[in-house]
């Protein structure tokens, strides 16, 4: 009878054992799992913050040309102006 108790109790330890293996496995692949997503979303995010400053450079760029091509584009605008003013002259005469 004590030899029966002993496996019996020997087997529940086992069960005991292997259950709590079985938890741990579960939970480290869980775990394995949320790193993975947390390493996708971080390179997701890296790239997101490459593509900003790119369009950032590009709009300074942009802006910066912009820049250069102001004074153009004032004297058109003024030349356009002074045929405009011109023009309403030589209606009114």
């Amino acid at each position: 009878m004590v030899n029966n108790n002993s496996n019996d109790r020997l087997d529940r330890i086992e069960a005991i054992v292997e259950s709590l293996a079985r938890s741990a496995q579960a939970q480290s692949n869980e775990h394995g799992e949320r790193i993975r997503f947390l390493e996708e979303l971080a390179s997701r995010q890296e790239e997101t913050m490459r593509q900003l400053v790119r369009i950032e450079e590009a709009q300074n760029r942009m802006l910066a040309s912009l820049d250069d091509d102001r004074p153009t584009i004032l004297r058109r605008l003024n030349s356009i102006e002074n045929k405009i003013d011109s023009l309403i002259e030589r209606d009114r005469e």
